[in-house]
């Protein structure tokens, strides 16, 4: 038996203008089957060890999925019914050992892929949820569509069955035409993966975000792209929506250059090639002028595209502001919850992508992929009017088997650019995270804790780095392969025409070359193009959720200004809890009449910050009331509401800038000399002016170059500045010693002085001046009375303040503390002298 006919041999790929069958049935079954062999047989092993079978609970039916299956299993019957027809039935047929090859091939490797199909479909590996099939498959279904593609070269060849001349033509071209309509639709079904399953493994390690991570992520890409609509067109400024028009009729005008410098450059060899030769000095500089503007094979160094780059620098600052100003306002107006809960350097991290993720795209999408695309079009269409069908066949299908390739690889590796970004927003969020605390880390001697975990976060995002790169790898040889597939076939095809007079000139060809290259070389870049633009939609989601962010805290459609004439403030059954399972103030009523000072006292955690905090409507009660003047907070605008009430919080922190600027926030138009007046009413203006810098002077981050009691004072001084109707003191002289205490006590005395306040204190001793006092314990009010009265009560406020007056009869006087010191030293009892030191403190 021949392995294959005399006249086509194994050896001779080309011949009579097309490939042999025998060649071109052996290599296309050999390469295919031997891929899905090797790499088959690893997935089964690497099944067959760690998959785990999917609750049948979670498989749904699909209807597309038994198609695919069924589709396989008639292409199968198919290669065997071919095999059939042409040893038994064809006038003349002989079986060839090319023939036994290709059905042995057919009966392993269409069974094999309906075992992995199934596999896929009913087992998951311990990893990432997949939404898609494994590449194996991907590619073994890419590869025989490929193979049924080929078969376009034989379109010339007298021997195929393309001519039509016989019955055996006609089957063989109807078997064909079923093998190519069955292999693309398994091709386009094994993208969508019907048959797979996204269930969840019971794994500890995913979370919510990483369970969506192989999601598209151009998935509801068009409501993302019109939610950025408002920033994208200038609607306020004319001569920068000239500038976007204008920007447009450049890119319009490029198409259409690029489109005649390959034609002037076929016409110039055409007139020193053909005779008569003749020297059109015209056309050369048409052709020059032509390259002027177009400028390299992308079109970026042109004069069209320095123009429009250079107009539309205006317009991309436009929109870069309108979204970070947008973003920033929108971060400000969240609510208190949500910015307790967020990382500093993970949300600085994303409207830093985020931003510049718009541009990108905008860049990109505008002036990169769909310049591409309609180059592509206007080709197809030149190369079928002007030279042939088959030019224009060649453009197309190269085009849409690189796009698709370009979707389907760069949409199977999205989850490692996902995993990539999460890594890098936890090793930035880990860097920000121990530098803001790194006070902590030296109290506990944990620099070399911090710098290990430092460089796990490092490494965790490396390793994904490589995946990420190593995918791309991939990609970039299959695009490769195809473009120089297209532009091999195209070549040879045009010359072919040009030896054989096919009305093709030598001036064609140079056309054709030049001209599929200008059409190549952007297109060599839209696989990097697409994965940038995927990138940026996965950079631009973490920004669109923050802007999605609901704001808690808003608000009423009919709100109005406060108006505050006297200032009192009632709290009507107020019932709060941050956590429904744990409820901090239950039931809350009291009344503070304007001018007058309520103090809060009880143990921590009772729900005294709570209720400054519900008062400033940092948070909004469950339930009840909170009322000034007759108003409902919740029926007033908040600027208003804060703009009247006066804040020194218990914890200050203080703005990277200057002393005066931090008094100066109080109210932003102040004049120095009232910046001045507050600080001394404050006790903290001596102490300025004995800095080098005075009033000038940085206190650094968050304010830690001054001590806790001076930036206390300055939060006083900002707050005397700010002269509010209402006044809250949260533990507003907890960090300030016994002396400074005592000097403060009269300036808020002052500030207070007519104005409704209440005071959030640990030491008693600064409230006895207070008109009422609420004693509170587990969020009830338990006591409330003036000092006098809950003194003679003998309760839970009597009990606070004889627990403060034994701690004050402890601290010992100076003389003893210097004697204790002499003692520890002498007796070498460190213990003795820091339980003392303390105590003083």
């Amino acid at each position: 038996m021949q392995y294959c006919p005399t006249e086509t041999p194994i050896n001779i790929f080309w011949i009579n203008h097309g490939v042999p069958e025998c060649f071109m049935d052996t290599v296309s079954s050999s390469v295919t089957a031997g891929f899905l062999l090797i790499f088959g047989l690893f997935q089964l092993f690497i099944y067959r060890k760690h998959a785990t079978e999917i609750s049948r609970g979670q498989i749904r039916k699909s209807n597309l999925y038994n198609f695919q299956i069924f589709l396989l299993i008639f292409v199968f019957w198919l290669a065997i019914i071919r095999f059939f027809l042409q040893a038994e039935v064809y006038s003349n047929s002989k079986v060839y050992g090319f023939m036994i090859l290709n059905l042995c091939t057919t009966l392993f490797m269409y069974p094999f892929s309906i075992l992995l199909l199934i596999k896929e479909r009913y087992y998951q590996l311990p990893s990432l949820p997949t939404r898609g099939h494994g590449l194996v498959l991907l590619i073994f279904w890419t590869l025989l569509f490929v193979a049924q593609n080929v078969t376009f070269f034989n379109l010339n060849y007298k021997e195929w069955w393309f001519n039509m001349k016989s019955v055996k033509d006609k089957t063989e071209m109807g078997l064909f035409v079923s093998r190519y309509i069955a292999t693309f639709f398994i091709f386009l079904i094994g993208l969508k993966a019907p048959g797979i399953t996204s269930a969840q493994l019971p794994m500890e390690d995913l979370d919510n975000l990483i369970e969506n991570e192989n999601q598209s992520t151009f998935n509801n890409a068009w409501k993302k792209l019109v939610s950025l609509l408002p920033f994208l067109w200038p609607k306020k400024d004319l001569i920068l929506q000239f500038r976007v028009i204008f920007c447009f009729a450049l890119l319009i005008t490029g198409r259409i250059v690029n489109l005649f410098v390959p034609i002037y450059n076929k016409k110039i060899v055409d007139s020193l090639s053909e005779p008569p030769i003749s020297f059109r000095w015209d056309w050369i500089l048409i052709y020059v002028g032509f390259k002027f503007l177009q400028g390299g094979g992308t079109g970026s160094m042109g004069l069209l595209n320095n123009l429009r780059s250079f107009l539309w620098i205006r317009i991309q600052q436009y929109t870069t502001r309108e979204i970070e100003v947008e973003l920033f306002r929108h971060l400000h107006s969240l609510s208190l919850k949500w910015h307790l809960n967020r990382k500093t350097g993970e949300v600085l991290r994303v409207m830093d992508r985020g931003t510049d993720s718009i541009n990108n795209l905008l860049n990109y999408i505008l002036f990169s992929i769909a310049p591409t695309i309609v180059d592509i079009l206007i080709a197809v269409v030149f190369f079928i009017n002007v030279f042939h069908i088959w030019f224009g066949a060649i453009v197309f299908l190269t085009m849409v088997l690189y796009i698709i390739a370009t979707i389907m690889v760069t949409e199977w590796r999205t989850k490692y650019q996902r995993r990539m970004n999460l890594a890098d927003n936890k090793q930035k969020a880990r860097s920000v995270d121990s530098l803001l605390n790194f006070e902590t880390v030296k109290y506990y001697g944990a620099e070399q804790y911090e710098v290990d975990c430092y460089r796990e976060a490092i490494l965790e995002y490396q390793t994904e780095e490589f995946r990420s790169n190593i995918t791309l790898n991939i990609l970039n040889t299959i695009q490769n392969i195809i473009i120089c597939g297209g532009l091999l076939a195209g070549s040879l095809l045009c010359a072919y025409m040009v030896a054989e007079n096919k009305g093709l000139t030598v001036g064609d060809y140079v056309l054709f070359a030049t001209y599929i290259i200008q059409l190549y070389v952007p297109l060599n870049w839209l696989g990097t193009f697409y994965r940038a633009i995927q990138k940026n939609f996965v950079d631009m989601e973490n920004m669109l959720n923050l802007l999605r962010e609901e704001q808690e805290i808003i608000d009423a459609p009919d709100a109005k200004d406060l108006v505050v004439h006297q200032g009192g403030i009632e709290f009507s059954n107020v019932t709060f809890s941050y956590n429904p399972d744990r409820v901090i103030l239950k039931n809350i009523s009291f009344n503070v009449k304007p001018g007058k000072t309520m103090a809060l006292v009880g143990p921590t955690g009772s729900g005294k910050s709570t209720i400054i905090r519900l008062l400033f409507r940092f948070y909004d009660v469950d339930s009840g009331a909170i009322i000034i003047d007759g108003q409902n907070i919740l029926m007033v605008k908040q600027s208003s509401l804060r703009k009247t009430i006066g804040v020194v919080p218990q914890d200050t922190v203080l703005f990277n800038n200057s002393i005066k600027y931090n008094i100066q926030y109080g109210r932003i138009d102040a004049l120095d000399a009232d910046v001045i007046v507050a600080a001394k009413a404050a006790d903290i203006h001596d102490k300025i002016l004995a800095l080098p810098d005075k009033y000038e002077t940085k206190v650094g981050e968050r304010g830690l170059r001054l001590s806790g009691g001076e930036k206390q004072r300055v939060a006083i001084a900002r707050t005397i500045l700010k002269a509010p109707n209402i006044v809250l003191l949260d533990e507003a002289t907890s960090a300030l010693d016994t002396q400074t205490e005592r000097n403060i006590q009269s300036a808020l005395a002052t500030v207070c002085a007519n104005r409704t306040t209440i005071i959030v204190a640990h030491r008693l001793s600064t409230i006895i001046h207070a008109d009422e006092i609420l004693v509170l314990n587990d969020g009830v009010i338990v006591e409330r009375g003036k000092h006098e009265e809950l003194i003679s009560r003998k309760g839970l406020y009597a009990d606070m303040w004889n627990e403060q007056l034994k701690s004050l009869e402890l601290t010992p006087k100076p003389q003893e503390m210097a004697k204790q010191v002499t003692t520890t030293s002498n007796e070498e009892k460190p213990s003795t002298y820091h339980h003392h030191h303390q105590s003083h403190h």
